[in-house]
């Protein structure tokens, strides 16, 4: 194991611990983090495939609620503790190390207001499996696909409880099929790109269980100025700046 302790993304106070021989977290669990509707009637939130939990600790921010994170791997799960007790969030955020599959059958069913989730975003048969383990159940879909997220997810949530999800674009009408399929309906969507002469690279997704068809297409988010530096809102959200 090779420890580390970093701030969270720039925001003074919030010390993550990390592996370098792990899948660290990155940019989009602090862009799903600030993405999710969060609001004063919001009373739980369930983060799925949390790691060493950079999305409930970023959430504990913008809301006083309470926060269940579900995280599979031991290493992860560990890290994500120790980060919790370092920063004094036990009383917030609760972990369970458990596979997100029949989780609901543990933590309740139909009682969370918001469920969050940065998952795998490759099939199994995308490109070459990293031969790390816990980098490749990270990254591919090793141990739960899309549908059985969204299917948990539904499962979790209250009537009119939200998902919150950051996919790959090349999976967007994958990812909204999956949402409607569980009668999650996508309400807001956001296109991410590193400039604004580039690609799209990622997709934010936030749907209603049992919503009504209304989408919002969100205006794009940019990562990089031309000059290579964070643009204005990345700054923000790094450093949570109201």
């Amino acid at each position: 194991m090779s420890l580390i302790c970093n701030e969270l993304l720039g925001i003074p106070k919030i010390k993550i611990y990390q592996d370098s021989d792990l899948f660290n977290f990155s940019l989009d669990s602090m862009l799903l983090a600030s993405f999710t509707t969060i609001n004063y009637r919001i009373k739980k939130i369930c983060d799925l495939c949390s790691g060493n939990a950079p999305i409930p600790m970023y959430l504990t921010l913008r809301t006083k609620c309470e926060i269940t994170g579900v995280e599979v791997q031991e290493e992860s799960y560990n890290l994500a503790m120790m980060s919790i007790k370092e920063n004094k969030m036990e009383n917030q955020i609760k972990m369970y190390h458990d596979n997100l599959i029949g989780i609901s059958e543990k933590i309740g069913k139909e009682c969370y207001d918001v469920v969050t989730c940065n998952p795998p975003y490759f099939k199994l048969n995308h490109n070459q499996i990293n031969p790390s383990e816990a980098k490749a159940i990270a990254r591919h879909e090793v141990l739960a696909n899309l549908d059985d997220i969204v299917c948990e997810a539904a499962k979790l949530l209250k009537q009119k409880g939200r998902l919150a999800m950051i996919h790959t674009p090349t999976r967007l009408l994958e990812v909204l099929d999956t949402f409607r399929k569980y009668h999650i309906e996508p309400k807001r969507l956001q296109f991410v790109y590193p400039k604004k002469d580039g690609e799209c690279n990622h997709i934010l997704v936030e749907g209603v269980k049992d919503g009504n068809s209304e989408m919002r297409i969100l205006p794009p988010l940019y990562v990089y100025e031309s000059d290579g530096k964070w643009t204005k809102e990345i700054l923000k959200i790094y450093n949570f700046e109201e």
